[in-house]
Order: C-alpha cells, then sequence, then structure tokens
C-alpha cells in the first residue's frame, strides 16, 4: 500500500522401604531431598493437558511428557520419578499433571508408583479436568450438583483462591460465550464430597440452586495433594488464560524456571503522513498500487493537533505510552504544500516526551524488489538475465538515515537501533518476493539497526537479517485506510462476505485463514457491535498469553473518528477489570520486546538440548545453564541472588532474568518457604493396596469427560 507522502528432612529409610533404594547410598539417618525443577505432564491427548503444556513452553518451564496413547511410551515407576544423586535421594519432577484424577486400569501399578512419589517427596498433583466425584475429593453432580454448559457464565475466585494461588485475580473469572450456536465450556459443578478435606478456589453458582460448586479446588488426602479442575478448556480460552498462571504456582510451589507477564504495546504507523482511504464505490484504496484506479488520491486520512491532545490525554488516563513509527518526509511534504505550515508536526514535536518513538523510514518507500505495477497483483520487476531487480543498497540506507537525521533534528527521543520498514518491505512477502532483499541487511549494518519491525501474520518467530533481528509485530483489524467507522465496516464487509453477499469472496477462496460473515454488518452499528468485540477479545487473548510482541494501528486510526480507541479501552479496561493492582499490564518499547523474544529463545535452545539443570533442596535453589544464556525463573517475595534480591515484583512472586556469574546460579529462598519442604515419613507411605478404588457406587453413572469441538 502507498502512502500520500513523496519523499524437606525426609526419612531415608523411608525411601528405601517405598521405592527399592540401594541401601549402600545412604550416608546418614536422614537427608534433605533434591527436587528437580521439572514438571512431569501425563498426558491423553486431550485439550487439557496441552493447554498446560503450553503454558509451561511459553514461561520457559521445562517439563517432560509422557503420552499415554502412544505405543512405546515410557513406564511410570519407582526408577522413572526418583532416583540418588551424589548419595542423595532426587524427585526427577516437582509437579505430576495427569489428565484427570486417576486416568490408569484399576490396581494400577503406574498410578501406585505415582502415589507414592507424590507421597514420600510432597509433590503436587494436578487434575487437569476430571469428573467430579468421591475419589477427587467431591459429591458426584448427580447428588446436588450440575453437569453441562458454562458458556457465559461468571465463576469467581474464593476466598481461599485470593489469598492462595490466584490471588493475582481481582475475583471475576468469565467463561466465554463466543457464538450462540457453539458449546464452548462443559463443566460438572459440586460440593466437598462429607469428610473430605477440600478447598474451592475458584467456584461457580449451580442453576437452580442457592449453592456454589467447585470448579477449582485443592483435596488433601492420604498425604498428598491434588488440584483439582472440574471444567474443560483449551489453552486459547479466556478463562484458562486466566488460571493458568495460579494453576502452575500452585503445583511448583512458586518456585520453577520460567516466568510469564501480561504485556501490551501498541506501534502507531506512518505518523507524520497521510493514508489513503478505502473507497466504498470501487471496494478498493485509489493510491494503492493494487487499486485499478492507480495513483489518483482523494481526501487522504491525517492527523490533526486535536488528535494529538486526545493521544497524550488517553496516555495519562490508562497510563500507557504509544509507540510512534513516524516517516519525516510526510512533514515535508506538508509544509512544501502550505507555504512551511504544519500544525501537526508542532504540536507533535512539542509533545515527542509523551511518547516514543521509531524510525519508519523517510518516505515509507517499498524497499524489497522493484514493483511492477502494470499487472494486479503486482509483481517483482527483472532484470535482462530474468533476475529480479532489487531497491539498492544506498536507497534502503538513505530511506534510514535520512529519517533518524530529520528525527534528530525534530528533538525525537529515538533509539536508533530500532527501525520498521515501510509495509515490513525489504522482508521477503509472499506470493511476489519469497526471499529478503539482499542489499537490505547490508544497508540496515551500514547505519547500524539492531531491530527490525516484521509481520506476525507473514513470520511469526524472530529471525536474524543481516546485524538485525526481527520483532514480529500483530496487525490489528482496525485498517490503515479508515478513519470513520462505517469505510471500516464497509471495507470488512468486502473481505469477509461472500459474492453472493455483493463481497469480494476472499473468504470462501480462503477458508482455511478465514472465514465468511453470515451477513453483512450494518455499516452504522457493526463496527460497535461486531468488530471492536472481536478485535478486543483476539488482542486481549494475547496479552493473557505471555506473549510480548506488539501489536500495530496507523495513524488514520487515531483521527477523525478516533477508531482504535475502543479497541485499545476495550483491552485495557476488560484487563483492568480481572487482575489485581500487583499484576500490571507491561508495556514495553520495541528494543525491549526484541531482547524478551532473543533471551526466550536462547532459555528454549538450551532447555531444549538438555543443557539446562535446575533443582531445590531446603532452601536453595541451584541453576546450570550454558555460559552466556541468561536464566529465567519466578520465585517467592523475598529471594536473593547472592548479596542482592532476586527478580522484580509481579503477581505477588518475582521474577526475571539473570546471567550467572559462572556457569552456575544460586538462588536462596526466604525462610517463609520452609514449609515446602518434604517432611514426609514412614507413617504417611503409600498403602500396600495400591491406586485408589474408582467404582462408582451403584445407581451412579460413571462420566467420561467431556471434551468441546474446537
Amino acid at each position: 500500500m502507498k502512502r500520500t507522502i513523496r519523499t524437606t528432612a525426609l526419612t531415608v529409610g523411608a525411601l528405601i522401604a517405598s521405592f527399592g533404594l540401594p541401601a549402600g547410598t545412604a550416608h546418614a539417618d536422614t537427608a534433605t531431598p533434591r527436587i528437580d525443577l521439572r514438571v512431569l505432564i501425563v498426558s491423553d491427548g486431550g485439550p487439557a493437558t496441552d493447554a498446560i503444556a503450553a503454558e509451561l513452553a511459553a514461561a520457559g518451564t521445562p517439563y517432560t511428557e509422557v503420552d499415554l496413547q502412544q505405543s512405546g511410551r515410557p513406564v511410570i515407576d519407582a526408577d522413572f520419578l526418583a532416583d540418588t544423586v551424589d548419595g542423595v535421594p532426587r524427585a526427577k519432577f516437582q509437579a505430576v499433571v495427569l489428565p484427570n484424577d486417576n486416568p490408569f486400569a484399576a490396581n494400577s501399578a503406574e498410578m501406585a508408583a505415582l502415589a507414592a512419589y507424590e507421597q514420600t517427596y510432597a509433590i503436587p498433583q494436578v487434575d487437569a479436568y476430571t469428573y467430579a466425584r468421591p475419589e477427587a475429593g467431591l459429591q458426584y453432580p448427580v447428588f446436588g450438583g450440575y453437569s453441562g454448559s458454562l458458556d457465559g457464565v461468571q465463576a469467581q475466585v474464593t476466598t481461599a483462591g485470593k489469598s492462595g494461588p490466584f490471588g493475582y485475580l481481582d475475583g471475576a473469572v468469565p467463561f466465554e460465550d463466543n457464538s450462540p450456536d457453539v458449546g464452548e465450556s462443559y463443566a460438572y459443578l459440586s460440593t466437598p464430597a462429607a469428610g473430605a478435606d477440600f478447598t474451592p478456589y475458584v467456584d461457580a453458582p449451580i442453576p437452580g440452586q442457592s449453592t456454589r460448586g467447585s470448579l477449582v479446588g485443592e483435596y488433601r488426602h492420604d498425604g498428598r495433594r491434588e488440584l483439582v479442575v472440574t471444567f474443560v478448556y483449551n489453552q486459547y480460552q479466556q478463562q484458562f488464560r486466566l488460571l493458568a498462571r495460579g494453576i502452575v504456582e500452585w503445583m511448583t510451589q512458586g518456585v520453577h524456571l520460567g516466568a510469564s507477564r501480561n504485556y501490551f504495546a501498541v506501534h502507531v504507523d506512518d505518523v507524520f503522513a497521510a493514508d489513503d482511504r478505502w473507497d466504498t464505490t470501487l471496494n478498493c484504496t485509489p493510491g494503492d498500487i493494487d487499486c485499478p484506479q492507480g495513483e489518483g488520491v482523494a481526501n487522504p486520512i491525517r492527523m490533526t493537533p486535536a488528535d494529538v491532545d486526545y493521544a497524550t490525554d488517553w496516555e495519562t488516563r490508562r497510563n500507557f505510552t504509544l509507540d510512534l513509527a513516524y516517516n519525516g518526509a510526510g512533514s515535508v511534504d506538508q509544509r512544501e504544500d502550505n507555504n512551511g505550515a504544519d500544525p501537526l508536526a508542532d504540536k507533535l514535536i512539542a509533545d515527542r516526551n509523551s511518547f516514543r518513538w521509531i524510525n519508519h523510514t523517510y518516505t515509507h518507500a517499498f524497499l524489497g524488489c522493484q514493483q511492477d505495477t502494470t499487472v494486479v497483483p503486482w509483481k517483482c520487476a527483472t532484470n535482462a538475465d530474468g533476475s529480479t531487480t532489487w531497491v539498492s543498497r544506498t536507497t534502503i540506507a538513505d530511506e534510514i538515515a535520512n529519517n533518524r537525521v530529520w528525527g534528530q533534528t525534530a528533538g525525537l527521543p529515538l533509539d536508533n537501533q530500532e527501525l520498521i520498514t515501510g509495509e515490513h518491505s525489504g522482508l521477503k512477502i509472499s506470493p511476489q518476493q519469497p526471499v529478503d532483499n539482499p542489499n537490505l541487511a547490508l544497508a540496515l549494518s551500514d547505519t547500524g539497526v539492531a531491530w527490525l519491525g516484521s509481520d506476525n501474520s507473514r513470520e511469526s518467530d524472530q529471525r536474524q537479517v543481516g546485524p538485525a533481528v526481527t520483532v514480529p509485530r500483530y496487525p490489528m483489524n482496525v485498517f490503515y485506510n479508515a478513519g470513520k467507522a462505517a469505510e471500516e465496516v464497509d471495507e470488512y464487509n468486502w473481505i469477509y462476505t461472500g459474492r453472493a453477499q455483493g463481497g469480494s469472496g476472499i473468504c470462501e477462496d480462503h477458508p482455511d485463514t478465514s472465514t465468511c460473515l453470515p451477513a453483512p454488518l450494518s455499516t452504522s452499528t457493526g463496527y460497535t457491535d461486531h468488530i471492536v468485540p472481536l478485535e478486543t477479545r483476539i488482542d486481549l487473548g494475547h496479552v493473557l498469553a505471555n506473549d510480548p510482541k506488539p501489536h500495530f494501528i496507523h495513524q488514520s486510526n487515531l483521527a477523525e473518528e478516533r477508531i482504535a480507541y475502543p479497541v485499545l479501552d476495550g483491552v485495557l479496561d476488560g484487563y483492568n477489570s480481572l487482575f489485581s493492582d500487583d499484576t500490571p499490564v507491561v508495556n514495553l518499547r520495541m528494543k525491549d520486546i526484541g531482547v524478551e523474544l532473543r533471551r526466550r529463545a536462547a532459555w528454549k535452545a538450551a532447555v531444549d538440548a538438555g543443557q539446562v539443570t535446575a533443582y531445590r533442596v531446603g532452601d536453595t535453589v541451584t541453576v546450570q545453564a550454558p555460559s552466556g544464556v541468561a536464566v529465567t525463573a519466578t520465585m517467592p517475595t523475598g529471594t536473593t541472588n547472592g548479596t542482592a534480591g532476586f527478580g522484580d515484583a509481579y503477581a505477588g512472586e518475582v521474577s526475571g532474568w539473570t546471567t550467572p556469574a559462572g556457569t552456575a546460579l544460586t538462588l536462596g529462598l526466604p525462610s517463609s518457604t520452609a514449609a515446602l519442604t518434604s517432611t514426609v515419613d514412614a507413617s504417611r507411605q503409600p498403602a500396600t493396596s495400591g491406586a485408589p478404588d474408582t467404582r462408582v457406587p451403584a445407581g451412579v453413572t460413571e462420566q467420561v469427560p467431556y471434551s468441546p469441538a474446537d
């Protein structure tokens, strides 16, 4: 698209008795065990265990998965779960996740081994999605409970949940109801079984009754602790995203590798420039090279000083900073055409310290191949020998450098390492340009660029481009060529309706990536009633997924009817209604996002390669990682790293990155965590009868947990 711009002390004897460990390995009557910081996930291929695995992966928390459906899988027995290291008993996993409270056959040796392991080392167990039954500490739902959909129900964190693992939430846990035609959630609501030591953490009203039923709760029995979850979910649903942090903190007891925060950053592209406007009659954008009407540009969209005032006031009210990606030539052109006057630029420069600024190139030129616009869609021009004609190294470097100089002259607070090219050009784009412009990397080196914005819809992974590393950005579905809601809806209808309804049919031609609307949206209400709630839900989903990638819109969306703000407010209002004050949105600039993504990639590579070892012995955590690889961890408040404190406060804990001075990092846990050390003795060893009795009382039908189609 072209813009209108030119230029535990546990008893060793007990361990020997329960696990058959060699007696010769014991050096004393008692020993504090080593607990490895790794989670065991026993999966049945269902969405619940997959969701927990995805949460751990995103945070950088190591886990081992055993798929019960796979032949040749390892057998879960005493040797699989524990051994000795240097004569010290070692628990290989700090937590166990099962698909339900007992996924094995009756009298299973594997379930008996897990129960013994959990008792001996005080290892928590998460029942990812289980039927409410006495074996899980709950009454059967037929006895005054409920089985069915929870679509649109607002669950609540209990007092115990607030003072326990879900204290980062304000209280409400709304269940999604995105479509009246699709069942999105299924749950069993029930109250604790008679005599059960069960504490609900999250509950919801039982339909037709005055009581509430547990959805997430802790069941203590036989020297074991289980987190019992009785609703189904997948990794993308908001109800899981809200509770995922608490599930992880409960099962790791607040001591684990990896970290999770809620990020939101918004880039505003094309600042100082003007954006071409969607033509509701032509169903394209004059000025866009793919619009058959050519270069005739009418009534472009450009911010005004009043829009700047609104933006700065909005930032103050929301305690949020926007990142403005600017094109200096837009102001140069404006002054040339208006006897040197550009009130917008004057206002933005005067208020420059209210924003963060990013170089978006001087003229917003396309920096990939030379475009042949004689055909629609355009294609790359070729040389006489058939090779691609590329935009030159000099042209790219000049676009970067000239815009930098313009910004510095205007006093903009820049970071010269950051760059976003116009349309992310220079980077590969399918189908016309399947490779990067080879001159791009050279020009980035010439101009000292280290962080390069890319389009997450094209490339979701960070990658190297010469000296620079990409920062993938989420495009928000608020179009660059719309300053008014009616324009946005008209173009939205064109894209998302079928040909029989007057649309382009793009959604029909690409059903794998797009869904057709059942009918065109009203141009007067469609934006508020459909587009804003949908885009808000999508963007808030990114925020809740521990995803630091920025979102981008355009200056046109802050102009005229300022159509971006309802979405931005929806995200921030939605977030603030769900989370406590100690869990704020993290609003980073582009370079810091790039650093976070790069650290995560290096950490993931080290973990996947088996190069990270981490364990806890009493109140000491030791982490060994390759030299130069920053370590990420979440620990209780008061944890120390040598003589200094570890990490930064977030969601009631401390977390962060640190690079060990050598190959090992040693953290000291606060004395308040001493109770987390295993103190199990022989009197609490597992019964010899094996796994818990899973039989159902007469007259009660056993139910198989329901999994949603999505």
